[in-house]
Order: C-alpha cells, then structure tokens, then sequence
C-alpha cells in the first residue's frame, strides 16, 4: 500500500525560516531576466507561501501562482493572496507536481526544496519546458543531504526492530534527486542554458534540540504521519531521534552547527533567434 502524503505543519516549517529561505534567494540571484511582461511564473511546492511573495518583490508586475498539494499550507499561503503593490498578482491552488502540467505559457517555473518529494521528477522537465516561454527559465533547488547523520539516523530508527512493525514501509525515504552533473547533463541535451552548482551551508542553530526541531518541519513528516495521534508513540520517537541527533550535532558555546548540502539548478530556454 502506498505510503500516506505527509501531513505539513506551516508553522513548524517556518522554524529557522532565515536558514530556509536563504538557499531561495541564493537561487533567484541567478535567474536571468524573463521574456514576458509582464511575467508568469509558477512556484512549484510554494508551502506556506513566504517565498512566493519574495518572487513578488524581484518582479513586482508578475502574475505569479503558487502550488501545493498540502491543504495546510495552501492555507498559511492564501493570506498572501490579492494584487501586488507593483501591479502584479498572487494566487495559490492546489495541485500534486509528480503531474503538474502547464495549461499556458510560463516565463520562469522554479521550485523551493520541493522536488525531492517528488520520484520520477526530471521526466517532467521535457513537458515543463515545452511550455515555457522562449528564453524562460526552470530553475529548482533540492536538498543534497542524504548522506548526512539527519537522514541516516532517522533511517535506521524506522527499519529497527523496535519501529519497523510500528511503521513498516510507510515512513521509508527513498533518494529521489539526482547528483549536480546528471542534472546538467540531462538539461543540457534539452536545449537549456544550464548553470548547477552545489553549496554546503553550517547553519548554527539556537536552542534546544535544534536539529530535531529543524526535522519535523521536513524529513520527519512522513514519521509524524504515519504515527498519526498516538501522542504517546510520537514522544518515544521523537526522544528516540533527538538522543542520536544530541549525539551527532553536538551543542557548542556558539550553537549547533548543521551542515547541510544543497543542490541549485537554472535551465534557460534557447530564446528565437532574431
């Protein structure tokens, strides 16, 4: 049986917000000028909105729609919603991006740490292309970090004796991203511009716990899912996790410093020639 979605909490997400978002803006710094004007652009994933609204400042005269499949975050994302200040407009919808297709034409389609949820998402990028504008741009980032203690860790808990029979496959996190040059390559055959570039951030985290608050706003969502409201399993493994997590990412007298690995991609589409 598949796997459940999982259910997101907005304001967990939103927790260390500053460390989110920066890869967002590392990324818009390197979209290049879109041919539409005004533009359309398509925020694949936009979660609870807060990014989507940045994508309103770069281009204030946008028509701008974000997606999600997640009720609670469409929720949080729909306070945005209305004209833009530049003349520009927010709108939010729901839609699963494993099937998103473009019913018109888009100067930029970007996405925001979501495409790692997503199997099978470079087969879209054809699809998505075609319906881009001459001279648009798919730009995306994606989370590298499966590799990391976060991810190992939380892996072997829920294959272990204890939580296996509890969870069995439901919370199992497959790699589903691709490595920088694959993306190149495969963007490349398409006829992109492409620029990829990899960056691995030390965000130092305040608080208790940080790196345990910092995953149930992502990587542990399955997890919470599949636990559902059994409040009391819920604390037995969240306390089961945050023990390994103290012991990998250990505090010091600046904070908890947690590495993590992210993967940029920006595709622009060959523009007519004159």
């Amino acid at each position: 049986m598949p796997a459940a979605a999982p259910a997101w909490d907005p304001q967990q997400y939103l927790h260390h917000t500053d460390h989110r978002t920066r890869p967002f803006h590392e990324l818009l710094a390197r979209v290049p000028a879109l041919p539409g004007q005004p533009p359309r652009i398509a925020d694949l994933g936009c979660g609870p909105g807060t990014v989507t609204t940045v994508l309103g400042r770069r281009w204030p005269d946008a028509r701008i729609t974000g997606f999600d499949n997640s009720p609670e975050m469409l929720d949080a994302a729909r306070a945005y919603a209305g004209p833009t200040p530049g003349g520009g407009h927010l709108d939010f919808r729901a839609a699963d991006i494993a099937h998103w297709a473009p019913e018109e034409t888009y100067d930029l389609v970007i996405a925001n740490a979501a495409l790692q949820w997503v199997e099978g998402h470079a087969e879209r990028f054809p699809g998505w292309l075609d319906n881009l504008a001459p001279g648009g741009t798919l730009a995306f980032q994606v989370p590298g970090n499966y590799a990391a203690p976060s991810h190992v860790l939380l892996a072997g808990l829920v294959a272990s004796p204890r939580w296996r029979p509890r969870l069995g496959g439901s919370a199992d996190r497959h790699v589903l991203i691709h490595e920088p040059e694959e993306y190149f390559q495969l963007l490349s055959r398409l006829g992109c511009e492409t620029d990829v570039w990899e960056t691995t951030y030390l965000h130092r985290l305040q608080g208790p716990d940080p790196v345990l608050e910092w995953t149930k706003g992502t990587a542990l969502r399955p997890v919470l899912t599949a636990l559902g409201d059994d409040h009391g399993a819920r604390e037995e493994f969240l306390a089961e996790y945050g023990e390994l997590l103290r012991t990998a990412y250990p505090a010091g007298p600046h904070g908890t410093v947690f590495p993590f690995r992210r993967i940029f991609v920006v595709a622009r589409k060959e523009a007519v020639s004159a």
